[in-house]
This record gives C-alpha cells, sequence and structure tokens, in this order.
C-alpha cells in the first residue's frame, strides 16, 4: 500500500510550471479605445534612413556595424496616448537597445525631459529586460538622473508582436504592457515631473557601454543585422499646438485618470513577480536627487 501512496504524493506535490506565469486581467484595455495609424501619418525617419523598410502600417528598423535607425512623430505632444506593437530580435542581441520613448530632446539640448521604454539586448539563454525611465530636465547635462524600473516580462518578446505604450498626463506618467499596467509614477512635484512638450520616437542603437550587465556584453556584429519591427501605431491627446481647453486622456474607466483597483491588482502582480531594478530601492543612490522616492 505505501509503494502505491508514494506516487500518488509525489504527483500531487508536483508544481505546475504554468501557475502564476500571467498577470490577472487588469479588466480594461487601453489600446482598444484609440485608433491605429498608419506609420506615415503619425512619423518620419529621423536618421538612419538606409537602416528602415516601411509599409504602410509598419516599420522594421535595424542596426548593423555601420548604422542604427530611428523615426520620430510628425507632432509634439503635452500629454496623451502614446503605443506601438513591437516585436524583438531573438539570439545574441547584448548591447543592442530597441526603444520607443517621448522626448524632448531636440528642442532642449542638453536639458531635456524623456521618457522611456527600452528593450535591453540579452545573450544566449537570458530574458531581455524591459527598462522604464523619467528623466526631467537635465538629462545629458552632466548630471544625469535616471528613475529605472526594470522588468522581466512573462511572454518571450521575440516570438510574436506585442503592444507597449506610455500614458502621460499632467499628473501621472504609466506604462502598460499588452494593457496591463506595470508602473505609474505620479506628479508629486513640479520638480520631478516632465511638463514640456514631447514628440514620440522609436530607435535602435548600440548602446554597449552599458546596455547588458552594465557593459559586461558588447554589440557582436558577427549577428547583424538586429532587427526592431514596429507597428500598430496609437498617439491621441492633446498636441502641442492643441487649445488649453483639450482634455488629457486617461487609461483606465475613469475620466480623471489614475488606475481602477483592478489595474492596480494587476499591475502590482507584474512588480511583484518581475520587477528586477528599482531606483527607489537601490541604497547606493543618493536619494536626495529623487524627493520622490520618499514623499
Amino acid at each position: 500500500m505505501a509503494l502505491l501512496f508514494l506516487p500518488l504524493v509525489l504527483i500531487l506535490f508536483v508544481p505546475s510550471t504554468n501557475a502564476g506565469s500571467w498577470p490577472p486581467s487588469p479588466g480594461y484595455y487601453p489600446s482598444s479605445k484609440f485608433r491605429s495609424m498608419s506609420f506615415y501619418k503619425g512619423y518620419r525617419n529621423l536618421w538612419g534612413p538606409g537602416h528602415q523598410s516601411t509599409d504602410n502600417n509598419g516599420i522594421t528598423i535595424w542596426l548593423d556595424r555601420t548604422s542604427g535607425s530611428g523615426f520620430k512623430s510628425v507632432k509634439p505632444f503635452r500629454s496623451g496616448y502614446f503605443g506601438t506593437s513591437i516585436k524583438l530580435q531573438p539570439g545574441y542581441t547584448a548591447g543592442v537597445i530597441t526603444a520607443f520613448y517621448l522626448s524632448n530632446s531636440e528642442a532642449h539640448p542638453g536639458y531635456h525631459d524623456e521618457v522611456d521604454i527600452e528593450f535591453l539586448g540579452t545573450t544566449f539563454g537570458k530574458p531581455y529586460t524591459l527598462q522604464t525611465n523619467v528623466y526631467i530636465r537635465g538629462s545629458g547635462d552632466g548630471r544625469i538622473i535616471g528613475r529605472e524600473m526594470k522588468f522581466h516580462l512573462w511572454f518571450d518578446p521575440t516570438n510574436n508582436f506585442h503592444h507597449y505604450a506610455i500614458l502621460w498626463s499632467p499628473k501621472e506618467i504609466i506604462f502598460f504592457v499588452d494593457d496591463v499596467p506595470i508602473r505609474r509614477y505620479p506628479r508629486k512635484s513640479v520638480a520631478t515631473f516632465p511638463l514640456r512638450p514631447m514628440w514620440v520616437y522609436g530607435s535602435i542603437w548600440d548602446a554597449s557601454s552599458w546596455a547588458t550587465e552594465d557593459g559586461k556584453y558588447k554589440v557582436d556584429y558577427r549577428y547583424q543585422p538586429f532587427i526592431g519591427k514596429f507597428n500598430n501605431f496609437k498617439a491621441s491627446g492633446c498636441t502641442a499646438y492643441a487649445p488649453r481647453r483639450c482634455h488629457p486622456v486617461s487609461a483606465s474607466p475613469f475620466r480623471s485618470g489614475g488606475l481602477s483597483r483592478q489595474q492596480n491588482k494587476a499591475m502590482q502582480w507584474v512588480q511583484s513577480h518581475y520587477l528586477v531594478y528599482n531606483y527607489c530601492k537601490d541604497y547606493k543612490r543618493d536619494h536626495s536627487l529623487t524627493p520622490e522616492c520618499w514623499r
């Protein structure tokens, strides 16, 4: 009897490999509320035109030893929802950054604001890291103050397209992956929040000095080209030219913004399972420069 019982015990206590691997439903899907646009309706080439291939709806950009590539929105915005679906390069991608972000670096060189979604390339067998970041007035001026939160993903971003988005309003920034909020950065003071108009950008480039394990692994051009594919662009909100009465869009069921209880639950789940770095929890940093961490 004991011999028959032992295999049953082993079966009962074998953990499920899929248990807890997918976030709970956020209950609200902001990407479905905003219309998709073709690439040419909202964007133009910024650099590396020979390293881009476009169709009516999307764009493929790549990095090789001669150049990377980037694109930029036609209009600047002062708030809005900005999203795109991205498929990343598999295999060895160490040192490569594939990015979708907001910035006003060309309007305010050396003293700009920026809100980033960046995919940090990796080595064989290791997952991509998705880095979110917020810079306020001064990135690039020699006193760079990043506000990084880094995540692994609950899926392989090289297998299919997934939707990544930034909601930027005058009172908060929210980052989304497939409509699941992964980070909310609230406005706690004027000094710690970007308020000047920004454009929307996408790019792929060589960041060997820091991208993968703090620069330990560099871009290896034996594996070139490194490719990023973008489609399903969404950009809806108040442009810099809109009248002041333009109301900022929301990415929750509430017109006033914020997140619903179910969205917050999904975000907390992601942060408890897939967050791998939080600048506010990095005690080697000088948090007098990031007062939002303790307010």
